[in-house]
């Protein structure tokens, strides 16, 4: 974890070429829907703001295990345990997607306006997002760096892990938005929980086969 931090604040060009990436989207969509205010309403607003996460998740997390090398990785297969790779792996990309999660939706908001009523609620829905798209995402990037063409099969592998959960994050942020009792997005925040737990076990457990590959 240190080395990805250490190599992240070296080659800031990945990190600030991600934070290019929301902002112009963000503003192509402020230039789409400012010239018919009446199109953004809340239900796209909320929406359009996932599809930007999820796409800058993807292309956040796509360099996980991308960017080693033969090499290196085979230094890593010497000297620590597999299961402290995948740790590893998925704690540096919640952080990473948890900052760039919330410079996304401070500047969406500041451009787009903020319809949020509950805003405790609605940033506890971008952790648990944040947190959902690092560890599904991060074993999907070990399979991927197996394959030649890995770019194609982490965009293929990653949709039908990410949408389900991603149907459920819209939901809760919406009660967020609507500012609605919170008990009504405990189902939700119990089925988020439990998939983040499994998704991190499943990756505790398999990973070493995948490793030792």
């Amino acid at each position: 974890m240190r080395k990805d931090l250490v190599l992240e604040w070296r080659q800031k060009y990945a990190f600030n070429g991600m934070l290019l990436y929301v902002g112009s989207t963000v503003f192509v969509c402020y230039l789409s829907f400012g010239l018919r205010s009446n199109v953004l309403t809340v239900p796209v607003w909320n929406a359009v703001l996932w599809i930007i996460l999820l796409f800058t998740s993807v292309n956040a997390i796509a360099k996980s295990f991308m960017q080693e090398n033969r090499g290196r990785l085979l230094y890593f297969y010497s000297i620590v345990s597999p299961q402290g790779v995948i740790l590893a792996k998925i704690v540096y990309n919640t952080l990473l997607m948890l900052v760039l999660a919330l410079v996304c939706f401070v500047f969406y908001a500041v451009v787009l306006g903020n319809p949020v009523q509950d805003v405790p609620m609605f940033l506890l829905s971008i952790l648990l997002g944040a947190v959902g798209f690092s560890t599904s995402l991060t074993m999907i990037s070990g399979i991927a760096s197996k394959a030649s063409n890995n770019g194609t099969l982490m965009a293929v592998l990653s949709f039908p892990v990410i949408i389900p959960m991603l149907l459920m994050l819209i939901k809760m942020s919406k009660n967020a938005i609507d500012g609605l009792d919170r008990s009504t997005s405990f189902d939700e925040l119990l089925t988020l929980l439990a998939i983040n737990m499994i998704v991190i076990t499943v990756s505790y457990i398999l990973f070493p086969y995948l490793w030792r590959s």
